[in-house]
């Protein structure tokens, strides 16, 4: 698996379960705290290129997937 990025917040589950994904499957991955890094929605949309409604949004490598269920089927469909 490429390099995975997580735009996300803390208190976030879903952000949670991306993370945790990466996590138990080894996969590499930094992880962007949108308010500790002082980022808005609308500064993410303008690193990945598309509106920004809901978090995380996920990248795998320099290629948008979405958020957790987007990423979940992305994983499952590239681990086959």
């Amino acid at each position: 698996m490429e390099h995975v990025t997580i735009y996300g917040r803390m208190g976030c589950g879903f952000c949670v379960r991306a993370r945790n994904l990466c996590e138990s499957r080894n996969y590499p991955y930094t992880w962007i705290d949108m308010v500790e890094q002082g980022l808005s929605k609308q500064d993410v949309a303008d690193r990945i290129g598309r509106p920004v409604y809901t978090v995380p949004q996920i990248l795998v490598g320099s290629e948008y997937v979405g958020g957790c269920d987007e990423f979940f089927a992305y994983v499952r469909e590239h681990s086959a």
